[in-house]
């Protein structure tokens, strides 16, 4: 059976119960495999033969409406960004402001002035058949094709329970703030959804194609969807960059706040990587596209976030699967509440006796307070939040899930190259025969730069990092042009590179290329091999057969590493280790740089993952963070696995990762961190302050304290609270 994906827009969710409800009632089409609907983005994912008529035509019977099927081409729906005329917008919500109308004279005659009119009860009847038609017909939708009940049967028996006993004015104003209450529940699960999208509303959607024409370069605005890779534009001062490229001319400082979460401005010369949503600064760019418009990094970012927050915390199931079994014993209870004490100990069943009310008044009240509204709709507005706070701050999670685990987790384990340190090698020191011990490279020391001055003639045409590093040196000291690029040049496999540099053999490498190519004392050959065992890269220069001087280089702490490592040791994090592959006495020094409290040297990548294996036998939960091929296998063992990113990382790493810093430096991981534990707290106090209250109004209800539109003030007043509450984390921390 061949499988057909389509993914539908569903517009009216007001909380996760309403997009449980859509789901099951598609699942039970006929031909359909998969039915899911992921509540926080409203889309509807269905694998199987059905068609799109009979999904539309079950989704409107469900009592919800479908946007077009998502392609290329079709943006987000329109969010309404203000609370009345989102109100206005919709049939149940304008029958719902009708009935507020209508419920009043009730409210003003029947409750403050205790006054008992005729009309007035029928104009309540009135507002109950108003605002509480589309939550019965609702109720009765669920009951016909999901064959469950939910909060609006819960409602519509209370409705029409305080109508059988007389109670016309709470029947309404119960129908009108249950209505009320899930329109303000729709609206800010709107404005969640809002915040997503809002990362789309930064991409153009023209850009200005450079195209040759005979021999003139023409500018040509076009769609982006229609730019392929290789095609050049040209981004403007002041212009937001449509698309993932390359720099072939121009110098301008770029905003990457929209990508990396970076408030600082990062300069873009030839050669670098840019990103579609940044924004240019002061300089003309001319970029190659490197990836096509729904390839490009703004466009994963989206498509991560809506995932992630389509995977559920297991805080958030365990309270799904509360609510499906809280929901009918509700029903069961208030039963036995109205039921038992007129049957057991003869109590009123209808009429209240001396000013207290009957039993099934207080049976209908114990069922309006326990709608667990609140309780369903209080996880995943926060975990929506949370991420999307994340993603504009340049963290990106995969799942709720990773974001609750790692705000269980105590110990964070660290690779060292590309993750604590640079990744690179950077030249920090010289020294000559002449002056034996290392100097740091200065123009004072005239020496080192001439040393330097001779490597950079003889790799100034290679590639590869550490002749990348000389060439910096030369650079820094302005020695670039001191000797003219070496002649016949030649590899020596393992052992270095030599050159000819005015009319001199020039050999640089390795101590064994000195020992077997140039003359050296044995105090040199003693002193180069004491310099070896501190970990650092040690480049020694020759010149006819002569050994002049040594060159160290080392990897270069990332300015970010130690503060981050001091940040997460004030959040309560005692355990920071780091795992790397150099020897020991690299690795010390590196660990004692940045802050760690333990190390791991001389490791394999199979090493790595023993490690992890044991921090977690050890400590339990472990954030393993890596950016590199060899530290996939322990990201994807560790509890959770944070990608740093940035050019030098590698794909298997994002991929295998959960959590992934935009920002090629750790400023981010503590924010997350700290973004996770907030999350977690917010969460815990939505639960308990919603299992508190109503289980007070239970109790009020069930000894006859509480009115049925007390009941309901009190169930939508917690359900707002929680999602404002939780709404908090699209702002935090600041």
């Amino acid at each position: 059976m061949a499988e057909n994906k389509q993914v539908y827009d569903i517009l009216g969710l007001d909380c996760p119960d309403c997009a449980r409800k859509v789901a099951d009632g598609v699942k039970k089409l006929p031909g359909v495999q998969l039915s899911e609907l992921n509540f926080a983005t409203g889309k509807l994912t269905v694998m199987g033969e059905s068609t799109q008529e009979t999904i539309t035509e079950r989704v409107r019977a469900l009592g919800y409406d479908v946007a077009e099927p998502e392609n290329e081409t079709v943006g987000p729906p329109k969010r309404e960004k203000n609370f009345f005329r989102f109100l206005w917008g919709r049939t149940e919500t304008q029958l719902a402001l009708l009935g507020t109308l209508l419920v009043f004279p009730g409210l003003v005659f029947n409750e403050i002035l205790q006054m008992e009119l005729f009309w007035v009860n029928l104009l309540a009847v009135a507002a109950v058949l108003s605002a509480g038609l589309p939550v019965a017909r609702s109720a009765w939708r669920n009951l016909r094709f999901n064959h469950s009940i939910d909060i609006n049967f819960l409602m519509s028996i209370a409705a029409v329970g305080a109508i059988v006993i007389g109670a016309y004015v709470e029947a309404g104003m119960v129908m009108v703030l249950f209505a009320l209450g899930e329109a303000l529940e729709g609206f800010t699960s709107e404005r969640a959804r809002a915040s997503i999208e809002s990362l789309m509303n930064v991409v153009p959607q023209t850009a200005t194609r450079l195209i040759l024409v005979g021999d003139e370069v023409q500018e040509v605005d076009v769609p982006v969807e229609d730019l392929d890779i290789g095609h050049l534009i040209l981004v403007r001062p002041g212009e937001t960059i449509p698309m993932d490229g390359i720099v072939r001319d121009g110098f301008s400082s770029v905003n990457q706040a929209a990508i990396t979460g970076e408030s600082r401005l990062v300069e873009k010369t030839i050669g670098e990587t840019v990103f579609a949503s940044t924004f240019n600064g002061e300089g003309a760019l001319e970029i190659e596209v490197t990836h096509r418009s729904e390839e490009n990094t703004i466009s994963r970012v989206i498509k991560l976030v809506q995932e992630a927050q389509g995977k559920q915390a297991p805080a958030q199931r365990f309270i799904d699967r509360f609510a499906r079994w809280y929901t009918p014993l509700v029903v069961v209870l208030a039963a036995l509440v109205a039921v038992l004490p007129p049957l057991i100990w003869g109590e009123p069943f209808l009429n209240p006796t001396q000013g207290e009310f009957g039993w099934l008044y207080r049976g209908l009240t114990l069922l309006v307070i326990s709608c667990p509204c609140a309780l369903v709709i209080s996880t995943p507005v926060s975990i929506i939040s949370a991420i999307s706070n994340a993603a504009r701050n340049g963290v990106l999670f995969k799942a709720g899930l990773h974001l609750e685990t790692l705000s269980k987790t105590k110990v964070f384990a660290f690779d060292k190259t590309g993750t604590l340190t640079e990744g690179r090698p950077m030249l920090v020191a010289a020294r000559s025969t002449a002056h034996p011990d290392f100097q740091p490279i200065s123009g004072s020391c005239t020496d080192c730069a001439d040393l330097v001055a001779l490597a950079h003639a003889v790799e100034r045409r290679a590639k590869h990092p550490l002749a990348e590093a000389i060439a910096d040196a030369a650079s820094s000291l302005q020695v670039t042009a001191r000797y003219p690029a070496a002649d016949a040049v030649s590899v020596l496999p393992g052992l270095g590179v030599s050159g000819q540099v005015n009319g001199q053999l020039v050999q640089i490498g390795s101590h064994r290329l000195m020992d077997d190519c140039a003359e050296h004392s044995q105090e040199d050959c003693f002193q180069l091999n004491m310099e070896e065992q501190t970990g650092n890269t040690q480049v020694h220069v020759a010149v006819d057969g002569e050994l002049k001087g040594s060159l160290l280089a080392t990897d270069a702490v990332r300015p970010s590493s130690k503060q981050a490592l001091a940040d997460l040791r004030k959040l309560g994090i005692k355990t920071l280790v780091m795992l790397t592959g150099d020897l020991p006495a690299a690795a010390e020094q590196i660990a004692a740089e940045v802050g760690v409290t333990d190390f791991r040297s001389s490791l394999l990548p199979q090493d790595k993952v023993n490690a992890v294996m044991e921090l977690k036998n050890q400590y339990g939960h472990v954030v393993m963070i890596g950016d590199g091929i060899n530290d996939a296998p322990a990201l994807a063992l560790a509890d959770v696995g944070i990608a740093v990113g940035g050019a030098g990382s590698s794909a298997q790493a994002i991929e295998t990762a959960d959590i992934t810093l935009m920002q090629a430096d750790l400023s981010k991981l503590p924010f997350a961190y700290n973004l996770s534990r907030k999350t977690m707290r917010i969460i815990l106090f939505n639960i308990i302050f919603a299992i508190g209250v109503k289980a007070a109004f239970m109790v009020l209800a069930t000894l006859g304290y509480s009115s049925m539109w007390m009941a309901v003030v009190a169930d939508m007043g917690i359900s707002i609270l929680v999602t404002f509450n939780g709404m908090r984390l699209l702002r935090y921390p600041k």
